[in-house]
């Protein structure tokens, strides 16, 4: 069952909006008033609401739009903009300003039963648009970490080095196995590997910047795009993983806390010295090969196997 709608009415004219809809109460809409931006304002940022019904003061309301829907609640409500009929074009072109919030119109000296059923229309519109963000959120994301699925995830890395390419941006790729997970599944109970991964979900979101992505590649495989990223500070966010990694802890029922490592390999892009993402990815996934046959618990970085006789670039 679905909530009240609840609609603020911000009658910044003052022409009395909220006295000629009062009868909407008694349908079950809980109301509240504004006579001003400041009071708009403040109710928007102490209280969630599904719709705003404005009465603007200039034509269209850019301006207020604007500082409104930057101090609203998330999710931001949707919009019903009161406007006269030789107003809608400008009110439509300043709601545009509001993206993906939905929008109608509706004339000043409308009836209330119209204001409802608009403003009911978009409180739906509001709900299905959040019901479809989470479907789409749960397609695109594991349901155990919230980082990225396999397809996703791969997605965003042609996107980024497309980009990087483009633009002479470095950038960088890491990929990252668990230590003898397998063993964790055979000797305890599938709920205490599953926190496990869990927690690793949660140690690498926590460990990424806002630009970085995050992804969930298999059942212990976990990949980390770092974009705008050179290779120096490729490897301290590497470093930071593995590191984090050591200090991770899950409580097992009656047994000492389950210490978990990770082996990590990791390549760089910079200067259009990778012909492919491809070829990205390839050289992240034999750094890695290479951490684990070390006996894991480790970073590698791809260039430091270029030359054997080089030493071992660890993070």
């Amino acid at each position: 069952m679905h909530a009240p709608l609840a609609l603020l009415i911000a009658d910044h004219r003052g022409a009395g909006l909220a006295e000629h809809l009062a009868g909407l109460s008694a349908d079950g809409v809980r109301i509240e008033r504004a006579e001003n931006l400041a009071s708009s304002r403040s109710w928007l940022t102490r209280q969630a609401f599904q719709v705003v019904l404005l009465d603007p003061l200039a034509r269209g309301g850019a301006s207020e739009l604007q500082h409104l829907w930057a101090a609203a609640m998330a999710p931001p409500p949707a919009l019903l903009l009161v406007c006269e009929s030789g107003e809608t074009g400008a009110a439509l072109a300043a709601a545009a300003a509001l993206r993906e919030i939905p929008v109608d119109l509706v004339r000043r000296d409308a009836p209330p039963e119209e204001v409802l059923l608009r403003a009911e229309a978009l409180a739906l519109r509001l709900r299905e648009r959040g019901e479809l963000d989470q479907l789409r959120y749960a397609a695109s994301h594991d349901d155990r970490t919230g980082l990225l699925r396999p397809v996703p995830f791969a997605e965003r890395l042609a996107e980024h080095f497309s980009a990087a390419a483009r633009h002479g941006l470095p950038m960088a790729l890491a990929l990252m196995d668990l230590d003898r997970f397998g063993q964790i599944n055979k000797r305890f109970d599938h709920t205490v590997g599953d926190r496990v991964i869990a927690g690793v979900g949660s140690l690498v979101r926590d460990s990424l910047r806002a630009e970085d992505v995050g992804g969930r590649l298999g059942g212990d495989e976990f990949g980390l795009l770092l974009p705008y990223t050179s290779a120096v500070d490729a490897a301290r966010v590497v470093r930071r993983v593995r590191d984090r990694m050591r200090e991770l802890e899950t409580a097992v029922d009656g047994r000492a806390p389950l210490v978990v490592t990770g082996s990590i390999g990791f390549e760089s892009y910079a200067a259009g010295d990778l012909e492919s993402v491809e070829l990205l990815r390839r050289h992240a996934e034999r750094a890695l090969r290479h951490a684990k046959e070390l006996g894991g618990d480790r970073a590698v970085y791809f260039r430091s196997l270029e030359d054997p006789s080089a030493r071992e670039e660890r993070a």
